[in-house]
């Protein structure tokens, strides 16, 4: 499973078993019913919520109750239970049983919004937002019962300095040392158990954290609801054994981890649902199993054998070779829950210095038949044709169409762009990982690119070549690659400066973009201090400049469908993490 960021491009894969997840939208939380295919759905921007809203309790789910056990069936377990370890949307959204972070999304109606979670609000920014302050709620406890104080959120961020915590995200070691990345950071501060306190991360009080950054940080909300902004107390941190079971601060604990095997979580008598405007304790308790086969997860679920009415997935994708099966019958359609897959968004990336005429680029752009592509992949329900970079799921996305095109090509066009090009184009060169579904995708390349007169030639590659000739190698001999990528929080912050850059190396800026006056505005930008009005003039540099060079073609915002037994309610894909949220589930009869 990648890592959730937008710099690491990762080959289109939609095997069931390949969940790339960050963000998804649905019917919503506690809706009562989910389709197998498709649907129309408002866009997602996920809003900032007041002190008022961060108060709790979470909004009800309607028709909740109380009870019971949920069972969860996945195929694999978690990489990663270590809040500072966790890098994956399914994870962090299952993490919100036990985990608690100082801002969080508030989902009602599938309409996400962050408020704060264990603090009393997102935070309150001074010195033109190079330092936020976040004060901390009363009555926010451990599972043993004990207040969760600054000094434990403090220790919690500090330990993302230390080794072995490169699998989790970097953001507040670089920002609280203005570093460009992990290692030049940990020069200055090599974690809580190597250098002992950190003087950028204050707690005056118990109740008060305060960070002090070397520059403007408008994204700091958003940041800090990411699993590494979650507290540690110095004396459960039990190192390597912590990955395994954390200590709990939301409403469930973990009671047992077989790893590879069993996960059991039970009430957590010490969480407080007036100090929570997130997260629910319908069940009594939750028995994760994992390593069973999908396809047989699937079918107990839609039929109710045995415990599959009392049965979610929240990793594995609904198998494609059940949708037949679903489509026919309603009572096994409404079991399958649908939705975008947020943020995560596939392009068909231009190597441009390659490429370099725009002309070609444009050609391409235009060659490049959508809908054809898609239904190899599976059709509408692997996602909706995009026209634009950033997915509808982030802050200030507006739609557009720079070029506009039939979802099947237009070849008429291709060609008079061909004709204007400096000099003829007669082959290009398509990478690829390789396994069905994409050599299904790559004939249709082939097929369209032939209309014009360009023979495209595909380079079928396993993942270890692919990433490393692609996306690492300074000198690949391709010219064309589909990639899959997303951002680590619902703004364009880690997309559009990570991608377009030209500063940045390869695994960030792979279409080897580059165009002066935009490394000039991404610079201004990043010195704009309100969140809002940052993400505003990244999609109007996007829109305005960027894809008007064509560095890459757009071509889906992803889907995902998982499925729920018939007793449970509350499913809906989080509209942030991607994935059904067991936070909001509860049982209907038990």
């Amino acid at each position: 499973m990648p890592r959730i960021s937008s710099r690491t491009a990762v080959p289109f894969v939609v095997a069931a078993s390949a969940m790339l997840v960050l963000c998804s939208c649905s019917a919503g939380a506690g809706s009562g019913s989910d389709t197998a295919s498709p649907r129309e759905e408002a866009d997602l921007i996920a809003g900032v919520g007041s002190a008022k809203d961060s108060a709790g309790p979470a909004p009800a789910v309607a028709g909740a109750r109380d009870g019971g056990t949920i069972r969860v069936a996945n195929l694999r377990d978690y990489a990663h239970l270590d809040p500072q370890k966790i890098y994956a949307g399914e994870a962090y959204n299952t993490s919100l049983l036990w985990g608690r972070q100082l801002t969080q999304y508030q989902v009602v109606d599938g309409k996400p919004k962050l408020v704060g979670d264990l603090a009393t609000d997102t935070g309150k920014p001074s010195e033109g937002g190079r330092t936020w302050t976040y004060r901390l709620k009363d009555g926010i406890k451990w599972e043993d019962g004990k207040p969760i104080t600054a000094k434990h959120v403090k220790y919690g961020i500090e330990r993302t300095f230390a080794p072995g915590f490169e699998v989790g995200p970097s953001y507040w070691p670089q920002w609280l040392t203005g570093k460009p990345d992990l290692a030049q950071a940990r020069k200055v501060y090599g974690g809580p158990k190597k250098d002992g306190d950190f003087d950028r991360i204050e707690t005056p009080d118990d109740k008060t954290v305060v960070f002090r950054f070397h520059r403007t940080q408008s994204d700091v909300p958003f940041m800090a609801a990411q699993s590494s902004s979650s507290p540690v107390r110095p004396d459960k941190d039990t190192g390597a054994a912590y990955d395994l079971r954390p200590f709990a601060s939301g409403p469930y604990r973990i009671v047992s981890h077989r790893q590879n095997q069993s996960l059991t979580l039970e009430k957590n008598p010490h969480w407080k649902a007036d100090t929570d405007p997130i997260r629910h304790q319908y069940a009594d308790k939750f028995e994760f199993t994992f390593e069973k086969k999908e396809l047989n997860t699937a079918q107990e679920i839609l039929n109710g054998r045995g415990d599959g009415a009392a049965t979610v997935t929240t990793k594995n994708e609904f198998p494609p070779e059940l949708i037949g099966e679903a489509g026919r019958d309603p009572k096994k359609k409404d079991l399958v829950v649908d939705g975008r897959r947020g943020a995560f968004s596939s392009h068909l990336v231009i190597r441009n210095d390659r490429v370099a005429d725009p002309e070609v680029r444009k050609a391409i752009h235009y060659l490049f038949p959508r809908q054809q592509a898609r239904q190899a992949l599976g059709g509408p329900r692997v996602g909706d044709i995009a026209t634009t970079y950033s997915s509808p799921a982030i802050v200030g996305w507006r739609k557009y169409d720079t070029n506009p095109v039939a979802p099947t090509g237009d070849i008429k066009k291709a060609k008079q762009h061909l004709a204007k090009a400096g000099k003829p184009v007669e082959r290009l060169t398509y990478a690829y990982e390789s396994n069905a579904v994409n050599d299904r995708l790559a004939q249709v390349l082939v097929d369209a690119f032939a209309k014009a007169g360009i023979e495209l030639v595909t380079k079928p590659l396993p993942l270890p070549a692919y990433t490393n000739e692609v996306l690492r190698g300074t000198d690949p001999k391709y010219d064309l690659w589909m990639s899959t990528s997303s951002v680590d929080w619902p703004t364009p912050a880690t997309g559009v400066p990570y991608r377009f850059d030209s500063r940045r190396d390869t695994l960030d800026n792979d279409p080897r973009y580059k165009n002066p006056a935009v490394d000039k505005e991404l610079d201004r930008i990043a010195r704009i201090g309100d969140a809002t009005k940052k993400a505003k003039a990244l999609i109007a540099l996007e829109k305005d400049t960027i894809m008007k060079d064509v560095p890459l073609v757009p071509f889906l915002h992803q889907r995902v469908q998982q499925v729920r037994g018939a007793d449970v309610g509350g499913a809906f894909i989080h509209p942030i993490y991607g994935t059904i949220s067991p936070a909001w589930l509860y049982l209907k009869k038990s």
